[in-house]
C-alpha cells in the first residue's frame, strides 16, 4: 500500500500548530531581564527546528526558509552568544504569527503577505548581522556566505559522511532527499555516492521501505555543527558517521558514483515520487493542501480509546445474547430477555458517555492564547497587566470550545482596555500599579461556567444609564433609580452600545458586546455581569458541556410534543386565577413570591390554537440570561436525554426553536430555544413589565 502523503501533510499541519503554540508559550515565559533559562530556550529551538524540518520534508519551502532564520537566532541564544531581550522576543513572536499565516495559505491554497514575511526576514537578518554575536554561520542557508577563520581553512581534507537511513524512515514523514538538498544549500562543494548494495530484487522490493544509503563529501570549509544540524531532524532514524578521515566512512563495495543533482533527482523519482518537484509559493500550496482534504481532527488519550473498545466489546456480547434468545423464543425466556434489554440499555448509556467524553477537551486550548494577547495589549495601551488562569483543565465539548474563543477574546480585550486603569490612576487610588485579569473555568451542575474578572474601576452605572438614554435604548423618563443593577449592566449588551470616548484599534466602535451575547446564546448559554466601583467587574458565562446531547422535559401543546431543556426549568406550577394580573397593553403577569412573571402562551406563539382561560392550566417557569418567564403548557410528559439534530442545516432557521430530535416512537420533536423565545417576548412587552431584554 502506497504512503498517503495527504494524510501525512495533515498530521504535519497539526503538529506545526502545536509547535507554534509551544514556541509562543515559551517565548512569553522568558524573562528578558532575568537569568537565562536554557531549558526554555532549548524548548523554543526544538519547536522551531521541528517546524523547519517538517516544512522542508513536504516542500513547504517558504515556511522552511523563514523558520531557518529564526532557528539561527535561537541557536545563538542557546549557545550563549546572544541574549533574547524584549525586542527580540517580540520579533520572534511576530515570526510565529507569520509562519501561521503561511501555514493557512498552504492549507487553503491562498496567498499570504509576502511583504510582511520579507520585512521580518530582513529584521531577523539585521539582528543576526548586527547583534553581539555577528552573523551566524548558519546564515549560509539564506544566501549569505559564512566567515571562515584561518584555522578552518587549513583543516585537513573534506568532510566524509556515511548516511544510512533506517528502512522505516518514510513512515515518520522524513525524506532523505530533504537532507541531501539541505547539504547542497550550504553553498559548498558537495559530492554524493549512492550505495545500492542492499537494494533487493524487484520481486522482493517494498516501495515503502528505504534500502539506499549515501556517502557524501562536503567541502572542508563547512563547520561540523552545520552538518550535524541538518541531520538532527533524523538522528534517531538513521546510522550516521561524520569525520574528516576518509577511512572513517568506508563505503560498501558496490558503489555507484553519480553527479550530485542527478542523485537527488534519482532518489526523488524512485524512492519518494510524491516529492518529485519542489514547489514554492502558491504552487506548493496546491500540492500540499487540496481544499477538499481539509478536516477537523482531535487527539484522544489512549485510555479513552481503550475504554471505548471495552464498551463495544460488552455491547457485542449483549447483542449475541439477545440474538440467541430470539431464536425459538418462548415465554419461559421472558425474564432473560428483560435482563438482556436492561444490560443493553446500560451498555448504550455507558457507550454514549464514553463517546461524548472523547469530544471533551480542556479549556486550556482556548486559554493558552491569552498570555500573548495580554502582553500585546499591555504594551499597546501602556498598562501593566498580570494574567491569572485557573481551572484550565476543565473540559468541555470541542465544538463549544471552538465557538467560545472569540467571545472570550473580546471580553479580555475589554477588561484590559475599559476595565483596568492606567498605572498612574491605580497608584492614586492606592491600588497596585499592575492590574489583574483572572480567567477561571469550573463545572456547575450540567454546565461549565467561565469567568472573566478584572480588578479595575468597575462599571459606572450612571454613565451607562446616560449613554443608553442618549442612544435611545431607554425612554428619557426612566430614571436610574427605576432600574436594578442587573438591568443597568445588561444595557452594555445592546447593539451599538459603547462608553468609550475615543475609537482605537482595541475598542470604542460600539460593536462587539451584542455579538458576544448572541454567540453565547447561540451555544445555548447566557452571560451575566456584576460590578463594584473601584473593585472591578466579572463577566460570568454559563454554557452547556456539549451540543450533542440534551437533558430535556417533554411537554405537549395541542397534538405536538416539544422538548424544553431541563437546565432552563426552575419549577412548574398549576395556575391560580387570582394571582394573574393584566398589565397595560394586555400583558399577562403571574404573581409568585413577590415577583411578577410574564406569561408566554406557547400555543399562540406557535399558532397551534387558543389556550383559553388560565385557571388550573400548567405554567412552566424557565430562566435564561437572568430573566424569567412562564410558559403556558397543555401537559407535561416524561424527562429524557435527546440527541440534538440541527434544524438549520436540514431545513431552515426557525425563531424560538434551537433544533430537533427523534423520539423513541420515531416521531420528530422540536427543541425550544428558551433564550430566543425570552428575548423576543420580553422585547415586545418590556415597556409594560419594566423588564429589560437580556
Amino acid at each position: 500500500m502506497a504512503l498517503d502523503m495527504d494524510q501525512l501533510r495533515r498530521i504535519f499541519y497539526e503538529e506545526c500548530r502545536e509547535n507554534l503554540e509551544i514556541l509562543e508559550r515559551e517565548l512569553l515565559a522568558l524573562d528578558p531581564n532575568g537569568d537565562v533559562d536554557l531549558d526554555i530556550i532549548n524548548t523554543i529551538f526544538r519547536a522551531a527546528h521541528s517546524i523547519k524540518g517538517g516544512g522542508a520534508t513536504f516542500n513547504l519551502n517558504e515556511i522552511s526558509q523563514f523558520t531557518h532564520v529564526m532557528e539561527t537566532l535561537l541557536d545563538e541564544a542557546r549557545e550563549g552568544k546572544r541574549r533574547l531581550d524584549a525586542s527580540t522576543i517580540d520579533l520572534l513572536l511576530k515570526g510565529g504569527d507569520c509562519i501561521n499565516s503561511m501555514l493557512v495559505a498552504y492549507e487553503t491554497d491562498t496567498d499570504f503577505d509576502h511583504a510582511l514575511r520579507d520585512a521580518l526576514t530582513e529584521q531577523l537578518n539585521e539582528l543576526l548581522n548586527g547583534g553581539a554575536s555577528g552573523a551566524s554561520p548558519d546564515a549560509a542557508a539564506t544566501g549569505a556566505e559564512s566567515e571562515i577563520s584561518e584555522g578552518d581553512a587549513n583543516n585537513e581534507g573534506e568532510w566524509q559522511i556515511l548516511f544510512t537511513p533506517h528502512k522505516e524512515m518514510f513512515f515518520s514523514g522524513n525524506d532523505p532527499v530533504r537532507i541531501l538538498r539541505e547539504l547542497f544549500d550550504l553553498g559548498a562543494h558537495c559530492e554524493i555516492e549512492c550505495i545500492q548494495d542492499k537494494l533487493p530484487t524487484l520481486a522482493d522490493l517494498e516501495p515503502e521501505m528505504c534500502f539506499l544509503s549515501w556517502k557524501i563529501s562536503v567541502d572542508s570549509h563547512v563547520e561540523k555543527a552545520q552538518i550535524e544540524e541538518i541531520f538532527e531532524w533524523v538522528e534517531d532514524e538513521c546510522d550516521l558517521v561524520i569525520g574528516r578521515d576518509a577511512s572513517s566512512a568506508q563505503a560498501a563495495p558496490e558503489e555507484v558514483v553519480v553527479e550530485p543533482q542527478a542523485a537527488v533527482q534519482e532518489v526523488v523519482a524512485e524512492a519518494k515520487p510524491q516529492a518529485a518537484k519542489p514547489a514554492t509559493g502558491k504552487s506548493a500550496a496546491k500540492q500540499a493542501a487540496p481544499k477538499s482534504d481539509a478536516v477537523s481532527s482531535i487527539r484522544v488519550e489512549i485510555d479513552k480509546v481503550d475504554n471505548l473498545i471495552n464498551l463495544v466489546g460488552e455491547l457485542v456480547i449483549t447483542q449475541s445474547m439477545l440474538t440467541e434468545l430470539s431464536q425459538n423464543f418462548s415465554e419461559n425466556k421472558l425474564e432473560r430477555l428483560q435482563a438482556g434489554l436492561d444490560q443493553l440499555l446500560q451498555n448504550t448509556k455507558e457507550l454514549q458517555e464514553s463517546v461524548l467524553n472523547i469530544r471533551m477537551l480542556p479549556i486550556s486550548f482556548a486559554f493558552n492564547r491569552f498570555p500573548r494577547l495580554i502582553r500585546d495589549l499591555s504594551n499597546q495601551l501602556g498598562k501593566t497587566v498580570e494574567l491569572i488562569i485557573e481551572g484550565e483543565q476543565t473540559e468541555l465539548d470541542k465544538t463549544v470550545l471552538e465557538r467560545i474563543t472569540d467571545p472570550l477574546v473580546h471580553l479580555v480585550r475589554n477588561a484590559v482596555d475599559h476595565g483596568l486603569e492606567s498605572p498612574d490612576v491605580r497608584k492614586g487610588k492606592g491600588k497596585n500599579e499592575t492590574g489583574r485579569v483572572n480567567l477561571n473555568a469550573y463545572h456547575q451542575g450540567g454546565s461549565i461556567v467561565i469567568e472573566v474578572r478584572d480588578d479595575g474601576a468597575g462599571l459606572n452605572k450612571e454613565k451607562v444609564w446616560k449613554k443608553a438614554i442618549e442612544k435611545g435604548l431607554l425612554h428619557a423618563d426612566i430614571s436610574l433609580d427605576d432600574l436594578t443593577d442587573h438591568q443597568v449592566y445588561n444595557l452594555i449588551f445592546a447593539p451599538g452600545f459603547s462608553t468609550a470616548e475615543t475609537v482605537s484599534d482595541v475598542s470604542g466602535r460600539g460593536v462587539g458586546m451584542d455579538v458576544v451575547k448572541r454567540n453565547i446564546e447561540d451555544l445555548g448559554g447566557h452571560i451575566e455581569v456584576d460590578s463594584e466601583p473601584d473593585v472591578g467587574s466579572v463577566f460570568r458565562i454559563s454554557l452547556p458541556l456539549t451540543l450533542a446531547i440534551l437533558d430535556g422535559q417533554l411537554v405537549k401543546l395541542a397534538d405536538q410534543v416539544f422538548v424544553v431543556p431541563l437546565i432552563s426549568i426552575i419549577e412548574s406550577i398549576q395556575i391560580e386565577s387570582d394571582r394573574v394580573k393584566v398589565a397595560t397593553g394586555g400583558v399577562e403577569l403571574y404573581r409568585l413570591r413577590d415577583e411578577n412573571i410574564p406569561i408566554l402562551r406557547l400555543k399562540e406563539e406557535f399558532r397551534l390554537g387558543e389556550s383559553g382561560v388560565l385557571d388550573k392550566q400548567l405554567l412552566c417557569l424557565v430562566e435564561a440570561g437572568g430573566n424569567r418567564i412562564g410558559l403556558l403548557l397543555d401537559e407535561m410528559l416524561g424527562q429524557q436525554q435527546v440527541v440534538i439534530k440541527s434544524l438549520e442545516s436540514n431545513y431552515t432557521r426557525v425563531n424560538g426553536i434551537s433544533g430537533a430530535t427523534i423520539l423513541g416512537d420515531g416521531s420528530v420533536s422540536l427543541i425550544l430555544d428558551i433564550q430566543g423565545l425570552m428575548t423576543g417576548f420580553l422585547s415586545r412587552v418590556g415597556d409594560n413589565t419594566n423588564h429589560i431584554a437580556a
